[in-house]
């Protein structure tokens, strides 16, 4: 029966398929992938594209280029229809907590899962079960019966399909890029895809909300999902043979937990940003509030925010992917916690719209520099065996939290004011980061020996990581 129903989806998606092997974009991609070795500015610039020259991973970026900014279109929908329904700041943040406690309640059993399963068949199944739930979004709002106790349940469904899709994801990565020494790369690169949708995305959601409504969001999200499932068809993953885990799932849970705790640099940087997640990321959840009562704008002035927010974090993501070596991201983790926090603080004073524009290059720079740099130090610390386990805790860290961030949010605004609010998260924000800076020490100590056997530091005779931020 399975072997049937693969064969049916290669059948279905052939024409997608087809074009997308052969689109103008990864063509383009190639090609600047492979910009030669004349000038230094080239050679940098080609280095930035080095994860392009895996096949697999070239198909990822393509397909999901398409999908996410069809995700970022549902997002901004979402919140604007759950504010034209109700105009409730704590509704808001209810209809965020149920889309996103599922994956903190499921994915550390998700992650046990990853380490058994293929995780590309696991993610095509994921990406269709996605696209079912936007297309049902689409048809309630177009045919004008969507209520909030509709769009609530439908979160819930959403926040279940994330629960296995962003550990298996996370963890799918190294097979797409199969040289090791490029993943800091490809994660880069992720970054900046997902930050270019995230540019695009809202900046379209809110022309065609103001055009035609909330449902053609959701309908040109359910059909882009094609393009991400199509990628995953087409790619030849070679499976390392593996002697099956007899020991059982609570086993293997309690395993991966140990090993979290019990090695101080994952520990530290996933509970910087679990607080990080917890306290600062939910400013998301009332940029309603912001563009519709604070600054009086409307469907648009909240594409602009999102959509500034989404150039600050691209830029962050380019950045990142012009670096050499894993080498002083304990250093970026750092100054970039500092950097969101006081970003949230001014933009949370600010009434003026292009300042509040201003304020969310800086956030959304501070955000993706966090967020890419500490993804690339533990994907390169962590053992394969565990990989799928750790990387369901760091969806935990960074997803898993956003629920109870965003019942605080919708609650702190309720109650002070949406400005308030986001003042008062980004002052936590800082106080992580100070709190990070006394681990740095100890952490690198740790990492320090893990480096140079993995040749990223040659000898213990070369000077700190701290040494090495810009390169």
């Amino acid at each position: 029966m399975r072997v049937s129903v693969d064969t049916s989806l290669k059948t279905f998606l052939a024409p997608l398929a087809a074009a997308l092997s052969t689109n103008r974009f990864v063509k383009e991609i190639d090609s600047a992938a492979s910009v030669g070795s004349g000038q230094n500015l080239l050679q940098r610039f080609s280095y930035g594209w080095r994860a392009l020259r895996h096949r697999n991973f070239k198909l990822f970026f393509a397909g999901q280029s398409i999908s996410l900014i069809g995700t970022w279109m549902t997002r901004v929908a979402t919140s604007w229809l759950i504010y034209r329904l109700t105009g409730s700041a704590l509704l808001l943040g209810l209809v965020s907590f149920a889309g996103q406690i599922p994956t903190f309640l499921l994915a550390p059993f998700a992650g046990v899962l990853v380490d058994r399963m293929d995780r590309r068949k696991m993610l095509v199944w994921t990406q269709a079960l996605a696209g079912l739930q936007s297309l049902a979004l689409a048809v309630l709002t177009l045919a004008k019966v969507i209520n909030i106790h509709e769009v609530l349940w439908l979160s819930v469904l959403q926040g279940l399909i994330n629960a296995f899709d962003m550990p298996g994801r996370q963890a799918f990565l190294v097979q797409m890029v199969e040289d090791k020494q490029d993943l800091g790369n490809a994660i880069a690169l992720n970054s900046s895809m997902v930050n270019m949708a995230r540019l695009i995305g809202p900046a379209l959601a809110g022309i065609v909300i103001g055009s035609v409504g909330e449902g053609y969001c959701f309908l040109i999200d359910a059909l882009s999902y094609l393009a991400v499932i199509a990628s995953l068809v087409m790619m030849r993953v070679i499976i390392a043979p593996t002697k099956p885990s007899r020991a059982p799932m609570l086993q293997q849970l309690k395993d991966g937990w140990t090993y979290v705790i019990g090695f101080p640099p994952i520990r530290t940087i996933l509970s910087l940003f679990a607080l990080i997640s917890l306290m600062g990321m939910p400013f998301m959840v009332l940029m309603p509030i912001f563009a519709g009562q604070v600054l009086h704008g409307g469907p648009h002035t909240l594409g602009f925010l999102l959509g500034a927010s989404g150039v600050g974090a691209l830029i962050s993501a380019a950045s990142l992917a012009l670096r050499k070596t894993v080498r002083g991201l304990t250093t970026m983790i750092q100054i970039s916690a500092a950097m969101f926090g006081v970003g949230l603080i001014c933009f949370g004073l600010s009434r003026i719209l292009p300042l509040s524009l201003s304020l969310m290059l800086i956030v959304g720079f501070g955000m993706m520099q966090g967020m890419a740099a500490s993804n690339t130090v533990v994907q390169t610390l962590v053992p394969e065996d565990m990989r799928g386990r750790v990387m369901s805790y760091y969806t935990m860290a960074f997803v898993g939290m956003a629920p109870f961030g965003s019942l605080l949010a919708g609650w702190l605004a309720h109650r002070f004011g949406a400005p308030r609010a986001v003042m008062i998260t980004g002052a936590f924000c800082v106080a992580g980061s100070a709190w990070f800076t006394t681990q740095l020490k100890s952490i690198r100590q740790v990492m320090r020996p893990i480096y140079v056997e993995m040749g990223i530091i040659r000898s213990n005779l070369e000077p700190a990581m701290e040494d090495q931020v810009g390169r």
